[in-house]
């Protein structure tokens, strides 16, 4: 059955088609899902199928469940919702199907569905709206709410709240993120801000600018400042684009498309001049290298957006292309690497992290089995599904090496995701975003006289 294409006046669309019982703008592409032919390949790929058995928390499951509502044999309504945002949207499925099928696009594109046709209410609502809406796209205001963390953790409030107990009246998963919220550091957009250019620490070979992000700036101060000294160190003037915004990575994957878009044509302005955009989280790269996905129908920003995308790339990956000098001091660990669902299955970087990892003396790496299984956190699903985000990280730590030291990654959602493990099962490992171990090494080096 094909899917039922009809002309509409309903608003609030802004197109003329209309797509089966998708009544909005921007339906799921019918291309995404043409080459399925549900035969299964990407079954055992998926964390929730893994979990629940249920064929409609699988890849196939859940592209015939948007297919149905195209060909108008389904309702947006709960049948459609629960399945579509209980997905991790991790892409592993799209790494296993020999057609590589585009779950993952199809996913979002549902949600923007969803929420148009089923919007939040009540305190889900309120919450989504202050954070995704009112804080991640205002880089002061998301200075404002790590100066406010920061004074939380440093004037005594957070160690009073714990020792009164007064921290249990929220939920228990929000209590356990709490225990691994990091130190707040200094953002390198606040700590530069007064700063056109980063010069090199060395002969200058070319010039660069860095996403500084949302959260990583506020709640991974310190990973973006390892980003910028290996950068300088390696011969690249750095620049940080001062009206840079939010990604729109937890917007999309929210179904606020049209938030996403707004925030996706912001950066491609902010980085017009550039040439190379050095991103350092995997969800956030993964998200600016798809801006053309939410431009289908605008053919001006959708060229706009191609040419942008091209110029993103991961910072183990420029790093490894582009050449880097090679650590001499040696930093004695043993660790094991942890492929971000958006690093590798979403922009295909998994041998690059590792070889600079290695590159390092003294790092000993010892292999994790199913490295690229998804460890839960998928933006804020460990927030909205605690339960599914909690069973899907106990199955990721029975695969960490019990004798490592450290555990590297390449994504802060991640992050802090694999500290929760660690906390929760009684692990004593130290979880590190790749790039920092690189800039420890060169620190090591400097004051070792080398």
């Amino acid at each position: 059955m094909t899917a039922i294409v009809k002309e509409t006046n309903q608003e609030p669309a802004c197109t003329t088609l209309q797509l089966g019982n998708y009544l909005w703008n921007d339906p799921p592409d019918p291309n995404k899902w043409a080459d399925c032919v549900h035969c299964g390949m990407c079954l055992e790929s998926c964390p929730t199928y893994e979990i629940t058995g249920h064929e409609h928390h699988s890849p196939r499951g859940r592209v015939h469940l948007i297919q149905s509502v195209a060909e108008g044999r389904l309702e947006v309504n709960d049948e459609l919702n629960d399945p579509v945002f209980d997905c991790l949207d991790c892409r592993a499925c799209t790494t296993a199907c020999p057609a590589d099928v585009n779950v993952g696009g199809l996913i979002e594109e549902a949600r923007g569905q969803i929420r148009q046709a089923m919007p939040l209410t009540g305190w889900k609502k309120a919450v989504s709206k202050l954070f995704l809406e009112k804080l991640f796209p205002y880089p002061d205001r998301m200075n404002a709410f790590g100066s406010l963390l920061k004074f939380y953790q440093k004037s005594g409030v957070q160690t009073a709240v714990r020792k009164t107990g007064l921290i249990n009246i929220m939920p228990d998963h929000l209590v356990e993120m709490e225990g691994i919220m990091p130190e707040v550091k200094k953002p390198v957009r606040k700590k530069y801000k007064h700063e056109k250019v980063i010069k090199a620490q060395v002969d200058k070979k070319t010039e660069v600018a860095m996403f500084a992000g949302c959260v990583m700036d506020v709640m991974f101060g310190d990973v973006n400042e390892a980003t910028i000294n290996v950068l300088t160190r390696n011969g690249n003037d750095v620049t940080l684009p001062k009206n840079q915004t939010c990604c729109g990575a937890l917007h999309v994957h929210a179904g606020d498309r049209e938030m996403g878009r707004d925030l996706a044509k912001q950066n491609i302005e902010a980085f017009e001049e550039a040439d190379t955009v050095i991103v350092n989280a995997a969800g956030c790269g993964s998200m600016m290298k798809e801006y053309h996905e939410l431009f289908r129908d605008d053919p001006k920003w959708k060229v706009r957006a191609e040419k942008f995308s091209e110029k993103v790339v991961d910072i183990a990956k420029y790093l490894h292309d582009t050449g880097y000098e090679k650590p001499k001091a040696s930093i004695e660990t043993t660790i094991t690497y942890h492929d971000a669902c958006h690093l590798a299955h979403g922009q295909g970087v998994r041998q690059e992290p590792r070889d600079l990892l290695l590159d390092i003396p003294g790092v000993k790496m010892i292999h994790m089995p199913n490295a690229d299984r998804c460890c839960g956190s998928a933006g804020i699903y460990n927030i909205t599904n605690p339960e599914m985000a909690d069973a899907v990280l106990q199955s990721k730590m029975e695969n960490v090496p019990a004798e490592v030291e450290m555990i590297s990654m390449g994504n802060p959602g991640c992050m802090l995701q694999m500290a929760l493990g660690v906390q929760k099962y009684g692990r004593n490992q130290k979880v590190v975003h790749t790039v920092q171990l690189l800039d420890w090494a060169y620190q090591k080096e400097v004051r070792e006289g080398g």
